[in-house]
């Protein structure tokens, strides 16, 4: 085993402990230690980023739906949109993406650049999220759901999720809080499942474009990630929700313009 990957695994042991302290977040580093520790190429990273979040989602979601904090109605009224969508993402659209996408002589745009740069967008909207956290909206049962407003968005964060590799927690919470009427930690529950759900499906697709998956490191990356979970559901006990939430959006912020500069002007 190389070096580089001992310390990926390691890496992926803070993936876990993001996603277990905060309930979200973990694909936001996933992405980049497979590309840049790792060294895996950023079209098959995002699908070892599914898979990885998929699993790790899915032991937080179990835990969380024994303390009957999970909605699974809202899981197939925004997951299945999503679900569809995501997989539709990976299996055509991400394939079909030219390698060139753009080329003069001072510079050349590649489908790798591309979804990192879009990456690293969506981790400056999933910092904001962490740095000014959400208000929780009263919730009235009166209000009527609104289905097609939620299939619609479940379909658009779906087509993101797929792009990039996040699980979209960050996205998908926001939606369930302000659209599904949903209480903030049955939202945090469910986004869980729905993140699992849509992140496998997800994951499913590149199987199907018979990407060439290192089936053993991806095993252990996620192993380590689970790991994680567990020691992230153990601090997130002893210290203040809000300030870790803030800390780690500083830092995510950050990586998102690391990500943009290297890309840009290093790559």
């Amino acid at each position: 085993m190389e070096i580089y990957q001992i310390v990926g695994y390691i890496l992926a042991v803070f993936v876990g402990i993001t996603l277990g302290m905060l309930g979200s977040g973990g694909s936001i580093l996933s992405v980049p230690i497979l590309v840049y520790i790792i060294g895996i190429e950023p079209v098959l990273a995002t699908a070892y980023s599914l898979f990885v979040i998929g699993t790790t989602s899915l032991v937080g979601g179990i835990h969380k739906a024994k303390q009957k904090l999970v909605d699974f109605n809202k899981v197939m009224l925004f997951g299945i949109p999503a679900v569809i969508s995501v997989f539709v993402s990976r299996k055509v659209l991400v394939p079909k993406i030219p390698e060139i996408i753009f080329s003069s002589d001072d510079f050349t745009l590649s489908k790798s650049v591309l979804i990192m740069v879009v990456f690293a967008i969506v981790m400056g909207f999933a910092s904001v999220r962490m740095i000014k956290p959400l208000k929780e909206k009263l919730v009235s049962n009166d209000e009527k759901l609104n289905y097609y407003k939620i299939a619609f968005l479940g379909i658009c964060i779906g087509l993101i999720s797929g792009f990039v590799g996040a699980g979209g927690g960050f996205l998908i919470v926001p939606t369930l809080l302000f659209f599904a009427k949903t209480q903030m930690k049955m939202a945090v529950g469910t986004s869980l499942f729905i993140v699992s759900l849509q992140s496998l499906i997800g994951f499913t697709g590149d199987v199907m474009s018979n990407q060439n998956i290192d089936w053993m490191l991806l095993i252990y990356f996620a192993l380590a990630s689970i790991f994680g979970v567990f020691i992230g559901n153990f601090i997130s006990k002893k210290v203040a929700d809000n300030k870790l939430k803030i800390g780690f959006g500083w830092f995510v912020l950050a990586m998102g313009i690391y990500i943009i500069i290297r890309e840009f002007f290093f790559s």
